[in-house]
């Protein structure tokens, strides 16, 4: 816990390995609103077809940022392929009981928090396509 008058100087982030992917996306109201109504980051380390390690995470899932670690299990160790995709995104109802508030839908987050890991499927599969786009909801 911070102690009054302490603050942090400096956050280290090391480079991507080789084999790692990071991909954080955003969605919300407006480019000028910090708040988001669903934010989703994935770092995942894929060997040889296979991923050895994941982490996700979201925010605007629960009252905070919080890890996905059902999706995670779900992933690491398995295969880099459809399937896992769509047991990882089914994983996601294990890890959050969103709440509906003026942002969106419990429901929408769900399911754009599902979409997220599709986009970073197609992203990862498919460099060629550009999938960058600017989403409103």
């Amino acid at each position: 816990m911070q102690q009054p008058g302490e603050f942090i100087e400096k956050v280290l982030v090391p480079r991507a390995g080789s084999n790692q992917t990071f991909r954080s996306y955003k969605i919300s109201k407006r480019l000028d609103d910090d708040i988001s109504a669903v934010l989703g980051c994935f770092n995942l380390t894929i060997e040889n077809g296979v991923i050895s390690q994941a982490r996700v995470a979201f925010g605007g899932m629960a009252a905070i940022p919080m890890r996905a670690r059902q999706c995670e299990q779900v992933l690491e160790g398995a295969d880099w392929n459809k399937h896992t995709i769509s047991l990882a995104k089914a994983a996601l109802a294990e890890d959050f009981q969103p709440i509906s508030d003026f942002r969106a839908s419990k429901e929408y987050r769900l399911l754009t928090a599902a979409n997220m890991l599709t986009r970073l499927f197609v992203e990862l599969e498919s460099p060629a396509v550009e999938t960058r786009v600017t989403a409103y909801v």
